[in-house]
């Protein structure tokens, strides 16, 4: 199977599921107690106004029938409105998602840096693998909110090395991409980025810290078998150091299966930033998130786990294709 086929066959599979996806979560949210409609036009609501809810809601019509109008709805980007707020949810998620964006993605890239540290570090007998068990059990064994208070209690309370939560006040508050790290070089405000590099230095290393252990775990269990295999031997016996031998043919042959981890921790990490956005006070969609269930804001709950769902299918999707293009065993295996 060619690369294009390969790529046009895992489309096709993600359409399939961001359909899926959307029936799930209109279902569970139908089987709820609340009334849609009555949360919209609010509990003072005249008959008049609640039965114009239920019409623009498509509620009282068979469930399929339904579940086409929120569908429908969905693909023209109406959210709906969150009771919360009073505007509309996408403005809300829009205003919010930058900030997580920015939080996932340093996280990410430390999780990405982290796992690869521990991988090699852990592919090579020595002193080096004693210390990586530690670090593994203990990153995988703490929880991340218990982190994120131990982080504070040193760093912030003890050291004063960092501040204790939110992203910082700069000049770059309503710049064009909402991410601060980028509006401030944009603006050549460097003092503004240092500033939120430091209130984004605590949360982000509490989110990276279980994905970047496990990422590890599984490349240095990929990594040690592409070591012992036979090209790599015969590659040993030309000469040329052990990191030398790994980089130019041990690791790439073993990156596939901490691919397709890295895309499973990403996920995992949108969904651990809700307990992290709390206790940073870090303005964010899981800050967002936690507020609306707090108010049982049915709409702006309904579009948060729908925006994460999709960026969770949207992220495994472009791993498992960078597999294929990374791994040409897997298209021959196709």
């Amino acid at each position: 199977m060619t690369l294009l086929r390969q790529i046009a066959v895992r489309l096709a599979s993600l359409a399939g599921v961001l359909v899926l996806l959307t029936f799930a979560v209109y279902f569970i949210q139908r089987q709820l107690p609340t009334d849609p409609a009555r949360v919209l036009a609010g509990r003072t609501a005249t008959p008049e106004a609640l039965e114009a809810a239920r019409e623009r809601l498509g509620i009282g019509k068979p469930f399929l029938t339904e579940y086409f109008h929120f569908l429908g709805r969905l693909l023209h980007g109406d959210l709906g409105t969150s009771i919360s707020t009073r505007t509309p949810v996408r403005e809300d998620i829009s205003t919010y998602l930058p900030a997580t964006f920015e939080l996932v993605m340093v996280a990410t890239i430390l999780a990405l840096l982290g796992g690869l540290i521990i991988g090699i570090l852990g592919a090579r007998d020595g002193w080096a693998v004693g210390l990586v068990r530690i670090v593994s059990v203990a990153g995988a064994s703490a929880a991340s909110f218990l982190v994120a208070i131990l982080f504070l209690l040193v760093f912030y309370r003890n050291l004063g090395w960092f501040p204790a939560g939110g992203r910082g006040g700069t000049a770059a508050d309503s710049g064009a991409t909402g991410l601060r790290l980028v509006d401030t070089l944009v603006h050549f405000d460097f003092s503004g980025f240092w500033d939120a590099a430091m209130h984004l230095m605590l949360p982000s290393i509490v989110l990276a810290i279980a994905p970047a252990v496990a990422i590890g775990r599984v490349l240095r269990g990929s990594l040690r078998d592409a070591m012992a295999s036979d090209y790599v031997r015969s590659a040993n016996a030309k000469g040329g150091s052990w990191f030398e031998v790994m980089r130019r043919h041990g690791l790439r042959n073993a990156l596939s299966p901490a691919l397709s981890m890295a895309g499973l921790q990403i996920g995992v990490m949108l969904g651990g930033s809700v307990i992290v956005e709390m206790i940073f006070s870090w303005p964010g969609v899981g800050n967002y998130l936690a507020t609306a269930i707090a108010a049982s804001d049915l709409a702006a709950i309904t579009g948060v786990v729908l925006v994460l769902g999709v960026a969770y299918v949207t992220i495994n999707f472009v791993v498992d294709t960078l597999q294929v293009i990374i791994d040409p065993r897997q298209r021959e295996a196709a």
